[in-house]
């Protein structure tokens, strides 16, 4: 009899992922490679292309059911939902003991697998087994505190500050079955942890970037598939598309604008040489600056609520900058189109309370040669007409998750309730 071809996930991926549109979107996005290297799975950040990819041991997958392959996978790649794989360890910098690094290794399991059903048994999960006493949906670092007291208390116990048998300080098997440790506890975590955080920090961060793209791309899918987001949970979706969700810091979103909108004007002037003909031609002086207009939508969709946190974001920013500001519903009401100085506090107040038409303001803003625009609204209308200079949105965290259009231009959000 010949031998059996060894298992290639790659066959089965689409097949075990046809009920879940949201993993299925990810699984395209992280390469696959079988390897006996590893004793189950583990998803990593390669460091040469700073991509994700996934090894696996085709033997092990080969004695799982097709259940269990799936939630292998799955599993894994909550890992990078999680951004357990490029966020670097609680002891990065500083030596730390194997015994440590296992209850990390382990309380990202536990973070995870509350979410997932059909698990191997050799799993890790909250509620069951040695965790029995452990609540479901903490975080890791939140698993990693309670697994550290649950040592502590072991070793108090033992009476050898876990020096003795059985404390877990040895070397671990890693196959998850509980030898070699007290309590009944695993010896670390079923898949692989190998390599997260330790790739330079540039790498990090262009993967942090990827990921937040498959996110996004993801999220899409499932929403616009007739199967939802699969065994994804209600709290899960909310969870992963405020992680989607940019948090307003004014003061990098003015540095951004400042950055890459503003526009130079050369004048001549005798109090500066000029490089090329010294003391024959004046020099130039070069002035750097950034116009910036700031549409706030008025429309009777938009609440006093959200018209009074607008204007607090407002009241911040004019600490670093002046601007102008355009108020709009269904068309910009110039008469009150004003400059916001530098350093001055304004109340909030409602000049309009129409239908709304993101047009107005981008037309007015093109007409009159702004660099940068940032429209402040609920994004509750059709999208608009392109921008001459760049554009961002800025509304409430309800509304940047539930958007009328969509756009590649950057929507912030802010908290209403801050």
């Amino acid at each position: 009899m010949m031998n059996e071809k060894p298992f290639d996930l790659n066959m089965h991926t689409a097949r075990l992922l046809m009920q879940e549109p949201f993993f299925a979107s990810l699984s395209r996005n992280v390469s696959k490679a079988a390897s006996t290297a590893i004793p189950t799975a583990g998803v990593r950040v390669n460091p040469d292309t700073t991509r994700y990819e996934m090894v696996y041991n085709p033997e092990f997958f080969a004695k799982l059911s097709d259940a269990e392959r799936t939630a292998v996978l799955i599993h894994e790649f909550y890992h990078l939902v999680f951004q357990h794989v490029t966020e670097r360890k609680p002891w990065s910098g500083q030596d730390v003991k194997p015994q440590e690094a296992r209850q990390w290794n382990i309380a990202c399991d536990l973070a995870i697998n509350c979410h997932i059903d059909n698990l191997p048994q050799m799993a890790c999960v909250p509620g069951v087994g040695p965790f029995a006493d452990f609540p479901r949906g903490l975080s890791a670092e939140a698993y990693s505190v309670l697994l550290k007291q649950r040592q502590e208390d072991q070793d108090e116990q033992d009476g050898d500050a876990g020096d003795g048998e059985g404390s877990g300080d040895g070397e671990g098997s890693g196959d998850g079955e509980g030898k070699g440790n007290s309590g009944g506890m695993p010896d670390d975590s079923f898949d692989s942890h190998d390599g997260w955080g330790e790739a330079d920090s540039t790498s990090n961060e262009i993967a942090k970037e990827r990921v937040k793209e498959y996110l996004k791309e993801a999220a899409s899918e499932a929403q616009k598939s007739g199967q939802g987001w699969g065994s994804v949970s209600s709290q899960m979706q909310r969870e992963i598309m405020e992680r989607l969700t940019t948090k307003v810091d004014w003061k990098k979103v003015l540095r951004y604008f400042v950055k890459t909108s503003r526009r130079a004007s050369r004048r001549s002037t005798v109090k500066r040489i000029n490089k090329r003909y010294a003391y024959i031609h004046a020099g130039k002086k070069v002035t750097r600056r950034a116009d910036i207009a700031i549409s706030i939508d008025q429309s009777g969709s938009v609440s006093d609520e959200m018209l009074a946190a607008f204007f607090s974001e407002l009241n911040k920013l004019s600490k670093l900058a002046e601007f102008t500001v355009i108020p709009f519903d269904d068309r910009v009401f110039e008469e009150k189109v004003y400059v916001w100085k530098q350093g001055e506090n304004r109340k909030w107040e409602r000049v309009l309370c129409g239908g709304t038409n993101f047009n107005a303001p981008t037309a007015y803003v093109n007409k009159h040669g702004f660099d940068g625009h940032i429209v402040l609204t609920d994004l509750m209308a059709p999208k608009p007409k392109a921008s001459k200079c760049q554009r961002m949105w800025m509304t409430t965290e309800y509304y940047a998750r539930r958007p009328y259009f969509k756009t590649n231009e950057r929507i912030l959000a802010i908290n209403v309730d801050e």
